[in-house]
């Protein structure tokens, strides 16, 4: 089946999509959105389960420095839809932002389901429309979007299209980076997926899998290629993730890839210095057990002892000022990422160069990209969902500067053929 319309195609229906198809629609603009899965936002879902982190308060300079971009063309986009103006966006949706202590900033319903149905329903007001199950497979050779329905393929020309299809992180929510392979025949260039706020890989014990898997480490100073950051992360089976170990992925995927392996420094009691932790230790009688010693001394117990006689020297443990010394700078060896389907998101995507100034395609015009779907990356803590709808608007006022000069083309062109 093959559909001729005026509408715009947005394709994917995450924050970024519904975005775009804001602005588009806001223009008066007809927009149909186009979802792979039975449901709309399910990755968008899944991030506010337990309390949805949708901005970060800072001046621009420091947000905007909490990215990742080859040629910080990301910044424009941040600067003119950051956390102010997602704070309103949300006000607009009668959804009144909350910040939290460390200046996170939720929906004062904290989660994303009634912002989203909101948001829908707006959207379904200004009449655009979504169709859910239809998954887009690529362009045929006159450069239609083609889909996989339930009711079996389907064409649509459209007069504009923005993708918006996420990365390569949780497959089971749509995000699975298939969109690659049909990018990649058309010759758009595309930067490998790698994995980011991820987990990472750890040969522990049968001690630590066994008896500590799923136990938080806290309070503890994590700190990787120059950078440190004070949260807690949790031992897993496999390795360690969550918290600190998210903040510090980037640095310690990098390290990874340039060496082969990569360590996690953790200062195991970032309230007291070296110099203390020795003289406490020094004090405690030398007829009790290390661990006695470690317990009375220094109140240091269950997963953070066990850590610390798992991957300190032995020879440190020998002395107060080789076991201060560990638990000042303990060393963890990572030997790989967590598999890339369980990362919080992906980095790589649509080389910045394969795109114009408006997001838009060079080389397929008319079709713009959004989200994570483009090369860049950022931190946990409401970065990634602000830099989705930034880029979001950013493409949806690409399709309408698009259109109107399109309008002008055609405008143009029949008074040439007029005139002659």
């Amino acid at each position: 089946m093959s559909v001729t319309t005026e509408r715009v195609a947005v394709i994917g229906s995450g924050p970024a999509g519904l975005m775009a198809a804001e602005v588009i629609s806001g223009a008066g603009i007809g927009v149909d959105i186009y979802e792979a899965m039975p449901s709309a936002g399910r990755k968008f879902l899944m991030a506010g389960k337990s309390g949805l982190n949708i901005s970060h308060i800072g001046s621009e300079r420091d947000f905007g420095a909490r990215y990742r971009d080859p040629d910080a063309r990301l910044c424009d986009p941040i600067a003119r839809f950051g956390p102010d103006q997602v704070i309103a966006w949300m006000a607009g949706l009668g959804m009144p932002a909350h910040v939290g202590p460390t200046g996170r900033i939720f929906p004062r319903s904290m989660k994303a389901s009634p912002l989203l149905r909101a948001w829908l329903a707006r959207l379904g007001s200004r009449g655009v429309h979504l169709h859910l199950k239809h998954r887009w497979t690529g362009w045929d050779e006159v450069g239609r979007l083609l889909f996989s329905t339930p009711d079996g393929s389907k064409s649509v020309e459209a007069p504009a299209s923005v993708f918006a299809l996420g990365g390569a992180s949780w497959r089971r929510l749509g995000s699975d980076g298939t969109w690659a392979e049909p990018f990649a025949e058309a010759g758009i260039g595309l930067a490998p997926f790698r994995a980011s706020n991820c987990g990472f890989r750890v040969d522990w014990s049968d001690r630590i899998r066994q008896e500590f898997a799923g136990a938080p480490v806290k309070p503890v100073r994590l700190s990787a290629g120059g950078q440190s950051t004070r949260e807690e992360f949790v031992v897993t089976a496999a390795g360690v993730e969550s918290g600190g170990v998210y903040t510090l992925s980037a640095a310690l995927r990098d390290e990874l890839e340039a060496k082969g392996a990569a360590t996690l420094w953790l200062d195991l009691l970032p309230d007291l210095s070296e110099a203390e932790i020795a003289r406490r230790l020094a004090a405690a009688s030398p007829k009790q057990s290390r661990t006695n010693r470690l317990r009375k001394a220094l109140k240091l117990t269950g997963v953070k002892v066990a850590l610390l006689y798992e991957c300190a020297p032995e020879a440190a443990l020998d002395t107060p000022e080789g076991m201060a010394g560990a638990i000042k700078a303990l060393p963890v060896r990572l030997t790989g990422t967590a598999p890339m389907d369980q990362a919080i998101s992906t980095d790589g995507g649509v080389r910045w160069e394969a795109l114009d100034a408006h997001l838009m395609l060079k080389k397929r015009p008319g079709c713009f990209c959004a989200g994570e779907m483009i090369d860049w990356d950022a931190r946990t803590g409401g970065y990634l969902i602000t830099g989705c709808l930034a880029t979001g608007k950013a493409a949806g006022e690409g399709v309408l500067a698009w259109l109107g000069a399109d309008r002008e083309r055609k405008s143009g062109a029949d008074e040439s053929s007029a005139k002659s």
